[in-house]
């Protein structure tokens, strides 16, 4: 007997994240299926955002350069282990919707910046590891722009726009995100709609929580680790989505 799609609606989505440790199970909803081939799911998102730099642009390129003394720091409470010159595994979380959580982990790849100054990070494998029930194609690219500190702050109070430098970097990127999960039969039996609005929705709430934690780290640890001032005010008005 078909269900009526309405009844899943009731279904609470969860988007917390929670990190583990090494020790936790991997899921293993898949197990029933292995006998056929499961087609994943594809859920996509586009995300574009910036912060600010109190500093020239070649101070903010060098250190983000030097991503190895940064970039594990600030992505607790992610868990980061770096994997080759560039490259790390990131346990993100677990997450999951209608009974269903996925332990999300992928290997990034932070590229050296291109002729024309473009930082990309792409999606790498995680050796000796296979992602149990699902794929990720991560693709980012960042820009450094310069800006004044004149008009960057022309509304700030006089006594705050007193601590920027003469020049700010304003660091601006999207992200093209793709997750593929092969979930299931229980799942699969939904509404597929249903299915793909849910994820889709989980998935944009991800990448808000991961990038509005990353985003603020990067920019705390880059001034407090150069001595650079970093102005309440700029704390005060940081936006996110």
């Amino acid at each position: 007997m078909k269900q009526d799609s309405a009844e899943y609606q009731t279904v609470e989505v969860s988007d917390e994240l929670w990190y583990p440790d090494a020790s936790c199970q991997q899921p293993d909803s898949l197990d029933a299926d292995a006998a056929e081939e499961v087609e994943p799911t594809w859920f996509r998102t586009h995300f574009e955002d910036s912060m600010e730099m109190y500093a020239d642009a070649d101070t903010v390129a060098k250190h983000l350069n030097d991503h190895k003394n940064w970039f594990c720091q600030c992505a607790l409470p992610m868990k980061a282990e770096p994997l080759g010159d560039n490259g790390y595994d990131l346990l993100i979380g677990r997450f999951g919707a209608f009974g269903y959580r996925v332990e999300a982990r992928i290997g990034l790849e932070l590229l050296p910046p291109d002729s024309e100054g473009c930082y990309l990070i792409k999606t790498i494998p995680v050796p000796n590891y296979t992602p149990p029930g699902y794929e990720v194609d991560f693709r980012s690219a960042m820009k450094l722009d310069e800006i004044s500190a004149d008009e960057f702050a022309a509304d700030w109070p006089k006594a705050d726009r007193a601590q920027l430098p003469s020049t700010i970097t304003n660091a601006t990127w999207s992200l093209d995100l793709a997750v593929g999960v092969r979930f299931p039969k229980f799942i699969r039996s939904m509404s597929q709609s249903l299915i793909q609005k849910t994820g889709d929705r989980l998935l944009e709430n991800i990448i808000k929580q991961v990038n509005r934690r990353l985003t603020y780290k990067t920019q705390l640890v880059f001034h407090e680790s150069l001595g650079i001032p970093f102005p309440k005010n700029a704390r005060g008005d940081f936006r996110f989505f």
